[in-house]
């Protein structure tokens, strides 16, 4: 007996745009967690297709 892929029998992989959207969602709060950037600036620059930018530290940040 074969296995299927993981991508065909899990629900939320086969919502792209659901998964692409809670994706964004955690790696824009983690990221925001670890640099103080807010987390829906990190998001808009996550969505942005074709642009990539770096997301600098606050100059005020303390860590």
């Amino acid at each position: 007996m074969s296995k299927k892929p993981l991508i065909e029998t899990n629900p939320y992989l086969k919502a792209t745009e659901k998964y692409r959207q809670a994706l964004i969602a955690n790696v824009s709060s983690s990221t925001a967690i670890e640099t103080g950037v807010p987390a829906e600036e990190i998001a808009r620059i996550l969505t942005q297709t074709g642009k990539a930018e770096t997301v600098k530290k606050p100059q005020d940040s303390r860590q």
